[in-house]
């Protein structure tokens, strides 16, 4: 291993033909690279998706109401299934619940609200929320805190505003604290700023929201019993799809909606698209490396062809050695060592080459703050399980050529043209 004779050897041999072997080592390079480029765009994903999906429960689910399409006890088809109090405390009795959100939009889904605080103003989402929206939607809080369960009981005028609001209705570095501002001709005091944890369309509109207590939306605006939609969590160990059908049976039981009318009350569950997001994200990872494996598997197969054929053009120099001595275990080695040099070389340099790829393509999108990919990052346990990977794929390239090179007798050897 330490025999500098025999690492010049080497070296002499891989410069004898330079195109050869550049060729050769490409192949191996463009493998180990393929691999790596693979492998971080399945991670830029992956990071994408838990960016946007950052700050939410990942055991959700999301409730509201539609319109029958079909008639049922009396009632005919087209009507509004709208939610109501009532249906808090139905379903605060399933003990599969771990946290219930009943939530209201003032002016109904997608609409804004005229916001003022002294000379500025601007449109905002305006919701109305129970303190465990916080256990559902986390946020950081860049000053004061989220409605509590006294608002909620004193139907205090109290507001938690997004970082937006913060910057269109307040100067620069003002603590909005204890402040107040108008919602529709009703003054709430600032008690709350949030910062929100989720990125894209998502992270804009809790930036551009602003949280009033539920008790209070009602009584100020004359709003009635009605409840918007419900954002709730399963306990642990609950199956997603399970509560789902447990929750719509109940809300559909109290509307008197049809049993088999699937329309009337719509639903997003969070268990399934994340079950699904994980299986993507495996089966993506498997992929990657079946692709980038079999790139380098290519590159690995043209060392071999082209150790043997090394070989064969040694076949009097190897007849020579082995006349003078040599043991078939020194060819054998020789002709291996050759083989994990010039793929751990040719390996290498494409380690650093999809390095710094992953570098460069994550600088880009960190200026692309809307990106639905994350950075793309490769493991160091990753990078070097590829490193040894190949490795050993230099060795087994180099068994081939190795045992053949054995294999020549001295005599033949020595007659070979």
């Amino acid at each position: 291993m330490f025999d500098l004779d025999k690492w010049k050897e080497i070296w002499a041999t891989l410069r004898s033909n330079r195109l050869r072997t550049f060729l050769t080592a490409f192949g191996v390079f463009w493998g180990i690279l393929m691999l790596m480029a693979m492998l971080g765009f399945g991670s830029a994903i992956q990071s994408g998706s838990q960016k946007q999906m950052k700050g939410m429960a990942t055991n959700l689910l999301f409730v509201w109401g539609q319109q029958t399409t079909e008639a049922y006890d009396g009632l005919p088809p087209g009507r509004g299934v709208r939610f109501n109090t009532a249906d808090i405390e139905l379903l605060r009795r399933l003990p599969s619940i771990e946290y219930l959100a009943p939530r209201l939009q003032l002016g109904g889904w997608q609409n804004n609200f005229t916001v003022s605080h002294e000379s500025k103003s601007g449109t905002f989402t305006v919701m109305a929320d129970y303190p465990e929206l916080k256990h559902i939607i986390a946020f950081e809080y860049a000053a004061g805190r989220f409605i509590n369960e006294r608002d909620i009981a004193e139907s205090r005028k109290v507001v938690v505003i997004g970082k937006a609001v913060h910057e269109q209705l307040f100067e620069p570095n003002t603590d909005p604290i204890g402040k107040y501002i108008k919602i529709s001709g009703v003054y709430f005091q600032v008690v709350g700023l949030t910062r929100t944890l989720r990125s894209g369309g998502q992270g804009d509109r809790d930036a551009n929201t602003l949280f009033v207590p539920f008790t209070t939306l009602k009584a100020a605006f004359n709003i009635g019993d009605r409840v918007g939609f419900f954002a709730l969590t399963a306990k642990k160990g609950t199956d997603g799809p399970e509560l789902e059908r447990t929750v719509r049976e109940a809300l559909m039981r109290h509307h008197r909606v049809s049993p088999t009318d699937d329309l009337a009350i719509g639903s997003f569950n969070m268990f399934v698209m994340f079950g699904k997001f994980q299986t993507f994200f495996l089966v993506l990872q498997i992929v990657s490396w079946v692709v980038g494996g079999a790139t380098l598997l290519a590159g690995v197969i043209g060392v071999s062809n082209i150790m043997l054929i090394t070989v064969k053009e040694r076949t009097k120099e190897i007849g020579v050695r082995k006349a003078l001595g040599a043991s078939p275990l020194s060819i054998v080695a020789m002709v291996m060592k050759e083989s994990i040099v010039l793929t751990a070389i040719a390996g290498l340099i494409g380690v650093a080459a999809g390095v710094g790829l992953l570098a460069a393509t994550s600088a880009i999108l960190e200026h692309v703050p809307d990106s639905p990919l994350g950075p793309p990052n490769v493991q160091l346990t990753t990078v070097l399980t590829a490193v040894a990977v190949l490795i050993g794929a230099g060795a087994l390239a180099g068994v081939m050529p190795a045992s053949h090179a054995a294999s020549i007798k001295p005599i033949e050897a020595l007659r070979a043209e």
